[in-house]
């Protein structure tokens, strides 16, 4: 066993460690947690068996094997920072459609607090 596939399973198996701990201590949910938990397996797999990544390595032309196994977890990571990008945008305009519907809430309320102030006197 080479030296760098033993820092890649130690990494993917840290990653996979600390991904189980973010959820048992409810910091990650468990809708993104998927993605995490997908791709730390996917990396602890290919980092294990070896002639798995040397044959795909081969397939698409990687002359190093390892550098594969990085492209795949950096691959992972732009989609997971993509997925988040978009939640991220969905939570910005539901956000701002909420302030607004505050806004106009508020804005009636004061109409109808100033209309029996006025009756009052």
């Amino acid at each position: 066993m080479q030296p760098i596939q033993i820092i890649s399973i130690c990494g993917s198996v840290g990653l996979l460690i600390g991904i189980i701990e973010l959820i048992r201590r409810n910091l990650l949910k468990e809708r993104y947690a998927i993605l995490w938990l997908f791709s730390a397996v996917v990396i602890l797999v290919l980092s294990i068996w070896k002639k798995l990544l040397d044959k795909i390595a081969g397939l698409i032309g990687v002359a190093y094997p390892p550098s594969l196994l990085f492209l795949v977890a950096f691959i992972f990571f732009l989609l997971i920072l993509l997925h988040f990008s978009i939640v991220l945008s969905t939570l910005s305009e539901k956000n701002k459609i909420l302030a607004q519907d505050l806004a106009l809430l508020r804005t009636k309320l004061e109409g109808v607090d100033m209309g029996r102030g006025d009756k009052d006197d």
